[in-house]
């Protein structure tokens, strides 16, 4: 049987939290930054790692199976990927920014010139709007052409906001895309050993967003303690050496957990444990 083929981002903000996704999934992963591939065959894959912003074109492209890389990334392609599901990291904001104080409409974008290293995003986006403008691709930091009379306005991944008010700028309008790593495949066809790749994958973000919350309650109370947790397919019971006490566990939410336990104890539970979730398959 052949190796699934897939792409890791070498380098940059997905890198890091892109291979530990893949160590907590059972992976084997580099431990050199200079390896460009990795072969676990105990677990049929292969890893390449590329440039984030070349992931989707080799996994369009049929090249490879699949891979990890940035939404917008993604969409400023125009490759043949599809998003499998997001990845819970990686998120930023893409934003149109200008002086302050001069921009506060999209509408004003007509005419003007948008400097940007995301214009296949930027470009549909204006199309969608029917928004005429001249879009200007620039690699890197796009925040100083502004100033250096190349652009009217710039189109960034926004997070703090900080380098942007540095140079005098101001985000305005909608945002254009909301990104995070995503998991990428290619349109129309599910290779040999995908499913098994994607649930593990899936296994530790559930297993990332729950908790195991495990309790001791009287039976009078079971039915209020349940309608609390109720779990994934639906609780364990079981009753206690105790006379009229069972012990309850459910796999709850990570957030919000300590307030649970909080109203759990007002009716009368007692020895609530909290436990993380390594992997799970739901």
């Amino acid at each position: 049987m052949a190796l699934l083929r897939i792409a890791v981002p070498n380098k940059g903000s997905l890198s890091l939290s892109a291979s530990e996704i893949l160590r907590e999934s059972g992976y084997r992963q580099r431990d050199d930054a200079k390896q460009l591939t990795l072969t676990d065959t105990e677990n049929g894959v292969e890893f390449f790692y590329l440039r984030p912003r070349d992931i989707a074109l080799y996994v369009g492209e049929g090249t490879l199976d699949a891979g990890i890389t940035g939404r917008d990334l993604l969409s400023d392609s125009g490759a043949k990927a599809e998003e499998v599901m997001g990845l819970g990291f990686g998120r930023s904001r893409f934003r149109f920014a200008g002086p302050k104080g001069v921009y506060t409409d999209l509408l004003q974008l007509a005419g003007t010139r948008i400097a940007t290293s995301y214009d296949g995003v930027v470009r549909a986006f204006l199309e969608e709007r029917g928004i005429e403008a001249t879009v200007v691709r620039l690699d890197g930091a796009v925040e100083t052409s502004i100033q250096l009379g190349v652009a009217d306005v710039i189109a960034d991944v926004v997070e703090t906001g900080s380098t942007l008010r540095q140079a005098g700028l101001e985000v305005f309008g909608d945002t254009i895309l909301e990104s995070e790593a995503v998991l990428v495949t290619r349109g129309g066809s599910v290779p040999d050993g995908f499913e098994i790749f994607r649930r593990r994958i899936e296994g530790v973000l559930v297993a990332r967003s729950y908790v195991m919350m495990d309790y001791d309650i009287k039976s009078e109370h079971v039915a209020a303690a349940v309608a609390l947790t109720p779990g994934i397919e639906s609780p364990t019971v079981s009753p206690l050496h105790r006379e009229g006490w069972v012990a309850v566990r459910a796999m709850v939410p990570r957030a919000g957990a300590q307030r649970l336990m909080d109203e759990l104890f007002e009716i009368g539970a007692r020895g609530i444990l909290l436990t993380d979730i390594h992997a799970c398959r739901l």
